[in-house]
């Protein structure tokens, strides 16, 4: 079996509580602050391996005081950190607020992730040919993960890319993912289409599909998510009902189980239902990599459902 290789962010994240978000200018008090080893990228990484796939972490982390606790989170969690570099300066930060409904607001600092860069990545070439799923978001430099799109797939391993933070995805490198994953906010922003209907959901997944990629996955929060790819597949499946306590690294969640379901043989509806499970069971627990649940945890959730 090969490798899942996660490219992207390694941040800390710095988690404040309150009963609702401050308005602009408003001063409020925050009833809790943590520490928790997060970044797309990382979080992705975790969910892949704790979910049963061989996962690689590759990006960068600083020479801070958050730089090793990272990368130790990471071996806690099973990921190979082989691939993980050690920067002068501040390792990636996210700020983030949690309201008492569950709801997140963040605010980036890229730190060491602004320098994961084209030729570091291109000097990992034996990295490709160990991987068969590599998983992409938009933390790191786009000339970075231009890079690795296309080193990537010239080994013939599957890209799956979340573009988030949104930004606008050229043509050319739609063409080399394999599958594309969105939430709402991302695929308004990308397609113009905001996923409120099947008729719009089918719009925005079309379009991403007639650019190239393979496959689609435009995940709804507690509406779940749906599915479209080029063999003209549609599922929509329906978010297992929970209680939300931090929803941080849902979206994350999902994404590494989904590659760990598809590594495993699973095809996609089966695999989206685990991920589906892998994330309901993560927005009961507080944190991010620390939210992730594990391959047994998953099936047992899933048990009579």
């Amino acid at each position: 079996m090969g490798e899942v290789i996660v490219v992207g962010s390694i941040n800390m994240d710095l988690v404040s509580k309150v009963e609702q978000f401050p308005l602009p200018g408003q001063t409020i008090h925050s009833h809790d602050v943590a520490f928790h080893p997060g970044g797309k990228g990382a979080n992705q990484a975790v969910a892949a391996s704790r979910a049963g796939a061989v996962t690689r972490m590759i990006g960068a982390v600083g020479s801070d005081a958050f730089g090793q606790p990272l990368i130790e989170s990471l071996k806690q969690y099973g990921v190979s950190t082989e691939g993980i570099s050690v920067v002068a300066g501040v390792s990636g930060l996210a700020f983030i607020t949690v309201s008492g409904s569950g709801e997140n607001q963040i605010v980036l600092c890229e730190g060491a992730n602004g320098q994961v860069s084209r030729d570091r990545l291109n000097s990992l070439a034996d990295s490709w040919t160990e991987a068969t799923i590599v998983l992409l978001q938009n933390e790191i430099p786009w000339a970075a993960n231009e890079a690795v799109l296309e080193r990537a797939s010239e080994a013939g391993a599957r890209v799956f890319y979340n573009p988030a933070p949104a930004a606008a995805v050229p043509d050319h490198a739609l063409a080399k993912v394999h599958t594309l994953f969105l939430n709402e906010t991302e695929t308004e922003a990308i397609t113009g289409q905001l996923p409120e209907d099947t008729a719009s959901l089918e719009a925005a997944a079309g379009q991403l599909l007639r650019k190239g990629a393979r496959a689609v996955v435009i995940t709804l929060g507690a509406d779940g998510c749906y599915y479209a790819d080029a063999e003209g597949a549609r599922l929509r499946l329906p978010a297992f009902r929970v209680q939300p306590v931090d929803t941080t690294a849902a979206g994350d969640t999902f994404i590494g189980a989904y590659a760990a379901a598809v590594q495993d043989g699973k095809q996609p509806e089966e695999a989206l239902k685990f991920a589906a499970a892998a994330s309901a069971i993560g927005v009961t627990r507080e944190g991010a990599q620390s939210s992730v649940p594990s391959r047994e945890e998953i099936e047992q959730f899933l048990i009579g459902r």
